[in-house]
């Protein structure tokens, strides 16, 4: 009788444990939660768990509530591919990361020889033009980025020449790639091509070198620490140039690391919880509550993922990976049906993302919209 009754409690048990997995789908994030891509792992992690808190108290997906499960990369790009092989094994609906571009590149083959898709921060031009028909950017690669930063320095700054300083990593060196392409077509020389190490710590040997060019603008594309270390430095040589940036330079962790140094860096920023919108406002709140402290376009491009995933879900009516991806394809998510989503978007055929921007600049150590830039493609 006793042998019957555990074996009872054991099977209902189990039951229990199947009935509860079936109420729930568990969406693996594989991101940067140490090594050098720590702090835009952790903001990735607070928005991508901010969200799906929100959307499991309105009743999740399709009625499914999502069981979101960390996985730290370490910053390195074979890890990212060991714990996205790992996820895969679980047949999840979507995977979520990683952030750094290296440790994308290394792992988007894997979902897409699964038909899943794969929502990531990376911003390296390349990645989307790599065949794979299952990634998808939360934000602008630097196909789409570049042009507009270039433009700026054309028509706003009014540069004829320009020095690069950009990080010697995947990320660095295709953004460096891009933007000297672009300020070719315009006919603006580069005078300097500096080349610096992630996590590199001084950076004075590459301020002389960048202030010796007497360029008319400095275009610097590091990764957020660096870029504050670099801006510090800059202003302690006294380099009274624009110092000009895509979204790292501008974002909240390089203003709290960089300080007064900070103070007029400008740039092309695709997120930032400073823009004058509603739902975007509203999210800088609720972030800066629940954590402590101000969001950086990390933080967004963590929290609008699970919202990716729900309206792509919903369109497709089922909870199906590939149905799921095929979805994503040029679908377009308003706030007014999605309001996590934040800022209207639009996904292409290979994964890019389209959505309004802004030009920024720091002042009295604050970001500040100058003008905001349309989407691409109305």
């Amino acid at each position: 009788m006793l042998r019957t009754v555990s074996f009872a409690l054991v099977a209902g048990l189990g039951l229990a444990t199947s009935a509860m997995a079936q109420d729930t789908i568990k969406i693996p994030n594989i991101i940067e939660l140490s090594g050098a891509g720590a702090t835009v792992g952790t903001n990735w992690k607070n928005g991508s768990s901010m969200a799906v808190d929100e959307i499991n108290a309105a009743g999740g997906i399709l009625g499914k509530k999502i069981e979101m499960v960390f996985i730290d990369s370490a910053s390195d790009p074979g890890k990212a591919r060991v714990g996205i092989q790992r996820a895969l094994d679980d047949t999840p609906i979507a995977i979520f990361g990683p952030i750094y571009s290296g440790s994308v590149s290394a792992t988007l083959k894997l979902t897409e020889e699964a038909q899943v898709p794969q929502i990531i921060g990376g911003e390296a031009a390349n990645l989307t033009a790599q065949g794979s028909k299952y990634i998808f950017r939360t934000s602008f690669g630097q196909n789409v980025s570049m042009p507009k930063i270039a433009n700026y320095l054309r028509d706003g700054v009014k540069a004829k020449t320009v020095a690069v300083v950009y990080v010697n990593n995947d990320f660095g060196k295709g953004g460096r790639n891009a933007i000297i392409k672009e300020l070719e077509a315009r006919q603006i020389k580069v005078v300097a091509d500096v080349s610096t190490e992630a996590g590199q710590a001084d950076f004075a040997a590459d301020v002389v070198k960048v202030k010796g060019a007497n360029a008319d603008a400095v275009f610097v594309y590091t990764n957020e620490e660096e870029s504050a270390r670099f801006l510090i430095e800059a202003r302690k040589q006294g380099i009274d140039k624009p110092l000009i940036g895509e979204t790292t330079l501008l974002g909240q962790k390089v203003i709290d690391l960089a300080k007064d140094a900070a103070n007029g860096a400008k740039g092309h920023v695709g997120l930032t919880v400073d823009a004058a919108i509603p739902a975007v406002q509203e999210f800088g709140r609720k972030f800066q509550a629940k954590y402590n402290y101000k969001s950086d376009h990390n933080g967004m491009k963590g929290y609008i993922a699970p919202y990716m995933i729900k309206a792509a879900a919903e369109k497709a009516g089922k909870l199906d990976a590939k149905a799921i991806a095929d979805a994503l394809r040029g679908l377009t998510i308003t706030p007014d049906k999605t309001p996590g989503i934040l800022i209207e978007a639009t996904w292409d055929e290979t994964g890019e993302i389209d959505r309004i921007s802004f030009l920024a600049e720091i002042k009295d150590g604050k970001q500040i919209i100058t003008e905001t830039l349309p989407k691409l493609k109305k």
